[in-house]
């Protein structure tokens, strides 16, 4: 493989990379009206109440949301962020 082919194939590999990346980030809300992302495909167990939306999903403006962001897995209950 030539060196500019060797090139492209590795911008190629980035590209697709960071388009799965992206793709896997959703919206998790809570009952409670408390939003974050979530990173991965992983279920909440139902009885914790939380709604996975895809990533672009905007909420109506008659709807009343807190957006919060956090680092780690886990889910947001009463106002604190509970770690799995």
């Amino acid at each position: 493989m030539t060196t500019r082919g060797l090139l492209f194939a590795l911008v190629g590999a980035g590209t697709l990379l960071l388009t799965a990346q992206a793709a896997s980030a959703r919206i998790a809300c809570n009952s409670e009206g408390d939003c974050w992302h979530v990173h991965g495909d992983f279920e909440f167990k139902p009885e914790i109440g939380v709604v996975i939306h895809p990533d672009d999903w905007k909420w109506k403006e008659s709807e009343h949301f807190r957006w919060h962001e956090h680092e780690g897995r886990g889910y947001w209950k009463g106002g604190d962020w509970k770690e799995f």
